[in-house]
This record gives structure tokens, C-alpha cells and sequence, in this order.
């Protein structure tokens, strides 16, 4: 209660949120308990005591999809989802590091060979121009078109955000302009003239 107090400086309502840390199986909520601050006057003397507060969790659907996604996924080794993950995006991390190196000496071993430092191999340059062939997407101008339509799509979304943000605050200035009119003409400015 003297640290809720000490908050009550910075934030006038703070909750008081409780984590059980015990792992409960039948459990279907979350081990949470919210608490609210209220003032009630016990034996003639005004105290703040916590009272339980109801909560309902909302969440947006990237975060149910990444939440159910992490929740179905079954652990092979007896080890728990979260481990199962860490060690999958560790996997991940350390193939595309491993690709990159090859990708680095490759392109080193193509340098020296271009600059005559090393002989040309044509049985390797022919495997090289192979790989890069079997990578067609990223040149192809369909992978373009659909590029440049999403890019443009993002754009306008943005687009359109921001002249809704301006239409927004041109509302509220224009709604201001007009309430400050309305106190100046109560005053005897005259005739009334209507904006927008």
C-alpha cells in the first residue's frame, strides 16, 4: 500500500496487478489478479484499502494468431513450447548466418577470379549461373507488378491516414474557431456568420 500511495503522486488511479507464479493445469484464466485502490472510512478514520476489479483482455488478430501459433506447438523432447521455439529461431538465426558466409566467399572467390588473381573455372562459373538461375522471382516482372501494386497499396492506406488525421484536427480547429465566435458575438460582436 505505500508504494500504491507513492504511485498515487504520479498516476492518480493505479492498479495493483497479482501474478501467481504456481503453474495450474485446470486453470483457464490467467493467474492474474487486478486490484483497485478505494477509499473507504473504517472506525472514523478515512483508509485506502484494494478492492478485486474485473478485467477482460482484447487483443488484436496478429497477436492471436502468434499466441495460438506458439500455444499449438507440440514439443518433441519433453521441453516446454517456449524452449521448442527459442531452439527453431535459433536454428533459423544460424542457417541464415551460415548462408551468408557462403554467400561471402563465393562472391570472394568470383572477385579473384574476375581480377585474373585466381584461374577461371568454367565447370564452377556453370554451377554458379545454375544457383542464380533457380532465383528467377526477384527479376521477374510479375514478382515487379506485384511489388509496385502492394507498395502502392501501403502508400495509399498511408495516404489516406493522413488526410483523415488532418480532416480530424481541421474539425477541431474549425469547432474551436467557431465556439470562440459564438462567445464574441454573446458579447455584442454583432451578426452571427456560420464556418463550414
Amino acid at each position: 500500500m505505500t508504494i500504491h500511495k507513492a504511485l498515487m503522486d504520479i498516476n492518480e488511479s493505479p492498479v495493483y496487478v497479482l501474478l501467481n507464479p504456481v503453474i495450474n493445469p485446470a486453470q483457464k484464466d490467467l493467474p492474474i489478479t487486478i486490484y483497485e485502490s478505494e477509499l473507504h472510512v473504517i472506525d472514523g478514520v478515512p483508509q485506502l484499502i484494494f478492492v478485486s476489479s474485473s478485467y477482460t483482455i482484447e487483443t488484436v488478430e496478429a497477436e492471436r494468431i502468434s499466441v495460438d501459433h506458439v500455444a499449438h506447438l507440440k514439443p518433441s523432447d519433453g521441453g516446454s513450447a517456449a524452449t521448442q521455439l527459442a531452439a527453431h529461431l535459433t536454428g533459423i538465426h544460424s542457417a541464415i548466418k551460415m548462408l551468408n558466409s557462403r554467400i561471402r566467399v563465393l562472391h570472394h572467390y568470383l572477385l579473384a577470379m574476375q581480377k585474373g588473381e585466381i584461374p577461371c573455372e568454367n565447370s564452377l562459373l556453370r554451377q554458379v549461373s545454375s544457383l542464380l538461375r533457380r532465383l528467377p522471382a526477384v527479376e521477374s516482372g510479375k514478382f515487379q507488378d506485384d511489388f509496385l501494386m502492394e507498395y502502392n497499396d501501403t502508400l495509399l492506406i498511408t495516404y489516406l491516414a493522413v488526410l483523415t488525421n488532418c480532416s480530424s484536427t481541421m474539425n477541431e480547429l474549425v469547432d474551436k474557431f467557431n465556439t470562440a465566435y459564438d462567445r464574441h458575438s454573446r458579447r455584442g460582436g454583432g451578426g452571427r456568420t456560420a464556418f463550414f
